[in-house]
């Protein structure tokens, strides 16, 4: 069996970022691990200072169980440089180059509505954008 990954992106808001993340991908809520009822009884256990609550964190899954699970925690620190890793937001790359390139301004247009902004398109290939934290990703087709 393949080992799987699960992503986890530090932040400054949690809440903000799960919003628009969950709309990116059509992500949901991921419950709480058995046999906690919710999150917060399940991050009860860690004995974390009393300034840090649920709303510090948020955990989303995809819910045809396909794509990596995604941890959005809130850390104190600035992001201070480029990430090094991104994700691509990937739409059907079938069609004519043109039919993809329309495809992927679309979705790049839908994500601007969600919070994300474009940062540079590569015109009939990608789209460079920023999550509402400045993080980077790129809006592109799958492979034909």
């Amino acid at each position: 069996m393949a080992t799987r990954i699960d992503l986890t992106l530090d932040c400054a808001d949690a809440q903000l970022l799960a919003t628009f993340w969950k709309t990116a991908l059509g992500y949901v809520d991921e419950p709480p691990p058995a046999p906690f009822k919710t999150r917060e009884e399940w991050l009860a256990q860690f004995d974390l200072p009393e300034d840090e609550s649920e709303d510090d964190g948020a955990w989303l899954c995809d819910p045809d169980g396909v794509g990596p699970r995604l941890s959005i925690l809130r850390v104190p620190e600035p992001k201070t440089a480029k990430n090094r890793l991104h994700m691509d937001v990937r739409v059907p790359g079938h069609g004519s180059p043109d039919e993809r390139w329309a495809r992927i301004k679309e979705e790049a247009e839908r994500l601007v509505k969600a919070g994300g902004s474009v940062l540079e398109e590569f015109d009939g290939h990608h789209v460079m954008m920023a999550d509402p934290e400045g993080n980077e990703f790129c809006v592109a087709a799958t492979s034909a």
